[in-house]
């Protein structure tokens, strides 16, 4: 297989999968800080969650690594 048939599942995966762990964060937000009035205190990610933040940023580079690659490598159709 060449790059140029395995890069759209890459594209399409990463995507999926990035969306996937962006909707399990938790949200730290309530509605009233839409409003500018947040009254909770500044917190450290820890365990799970640190760990689901890590990924979703490794999901967000391999994405936008893999659309560079899509512009930039000859002979990819989109």
């Amino acid at each position: 297989m060449s790059y140029d048939t395995i890069l759209p599942y890459i594209v399409i995966g990463s995507a999926a999968l990035m969306i996937i762990a962006i909707l399990l964060q938790q949200r730290g937000a309530s509605l009233g800080a839409g409003f500018g009035a947040s009254g909770e205190l500044f917190t450290t990610r820890r365990g799970f969650d640190k760990n689901l933040f890590d990924v979703t940023i490794i999901f967000a580079v391999i994405f936008v690594l893999s659309i560079l690659a899509g512009m930039v490598l000859p002979g990819i159709q989109g």
